[in-house]
């Protein structure tokens, strides 16, 4: 919850007729702070990211409202919501960044030095992976260009799309269930699952199981990973559960009353510690494409290019 704050200002009323807004240093610092704001959720959710206090914080957006004659969010007891105003002044913020790293990109080039943020989306839960060059490509890029900012963020695939598709991330790492306009697909790698069940459950120590033994149980609807080839294995009839994260796939797993698809590398340790079993593993099994995603026509800046080529990736060959 937001800790009470003034919602009064000193803001004035809007004329008729503004002049034109000159940016100062200032006043990209107060937009900066703001992004910030927005995408943590609030102001207290913004102090970590922002390693300042919540009274600082409200002073900043504060001035940034005054400056700019725009009531940008309201916050105090209510929570914290942006207005009509403070959704224009976002995403025009996430194009003005864009440009300046846009810009700042290109003299970089010139000089044959990047610079520059690089905002990365990848889905949670694949760091086990080890088919991803994800980790090694980080590191290859950052020991070639020292002064780039890796920015990474993990979270769910709708997220990940999300931010790439509003300007927040510059490219996303994610599993591909079905292809949307919006993006060009680079191929990454194979992501391989197989259906488990844990202790507790009657075929964790059962014999002589069939994929066709499989469909007489229960199992766990993973939401977003949309596989036809499921249906070939397993029943989803039954809408007793369902997850959207691999995580929380593993804990309704873990109760032992369904069975459900994990990533293999995610499930290896739970399976050797004898909690999990892997059923029919030569017969039921799956296979994820995980593609790096750019919005569709936006400009591939040195910095892009500099991580694809870290990743492996041409981007002149889009899928």
């Amino acid at each position: 919850m937001e800790t009470p704050l003034s919602t009064s200002g000193n803001i004035p009323p809007k004329p008729g007729t503004r002049p034109p807004l000159q940016l100062s240093g200032l006043d990209f610092k107060l937009l900066r702070v703001f992004m910030a704001v927005v995408e943590a959720g609030g102001f207290s959710a913004a102090q970590n990211e922002l390693n300042v206090g919540l009274a600082a914080i409200s002073k900043q957006i504060s001035d940034l409202e005054i400056r700019i004659g725009m009531r940008l969010c309201t916050r105090g007891r209510e929570g914290f919501g942006l207005t009509e105003e403070g959704k224009l002044v976002y995403q025009a913020s996430i194009e003005l960044f864009t440009s300046v790293d846009s810009f700042r990109d290109k003299l970089s080039s010139a000089q044959n030095e990047l610079i520059g943020d690089l905002s990365v989306g990848v889905i949670d839960n694949t760091v086990s992976d080890v088919n991803s060059p994800l980790i090694t490509a980080l590191g290859k890029l950052h020991s070639e260009s020292p002064k780039i900012r890796l920015r990474l963020h993990a979270s769910q695939l709708d997220e990940v799309e999300r931010g790439v598709v509003e300007g927040r991330l510059i490219v996303g790492i994610v599993p591909v269930y079905q292809r949307r306009e919006e993006f060009d697909y680079f191929p990454l790698y194979e992501e391989k699952a197989h259906a488990y069940c844990a202790v507790g459950h009657p075929l964790f120590t059962a014999s002589d199981i069939t994929p066709e033994v499989l469909r007489q149980y229960e199992v766990v609807n993973h939401r977003y990973a949309i596989h036809r080839d499921k249906a070939n294995f397993v029943n989803y009839d039954s809408q007793s559960a369902s997850a959207s994260q691999v995580e929380a796939v593993a804990i309704l797993i873990l109760t032992g009353r369904f069975l459900g698809f994990l990533p293999q590398h995610y499930a290896a340790p739970l399976v050797r510690e004898g909690r999990l079993r892997a059923l029919c593993p030569e017969h039921v099994h799956l296979s994820t494409a995980f593609n790096l995603i750019l919005r569709h026509n936006a400009p591939r800046s040195p910095l892009v290019k500099a991580f694809a080529t870290a990743l492996g990736v041409d981007l002149k060959a889009t899928t």
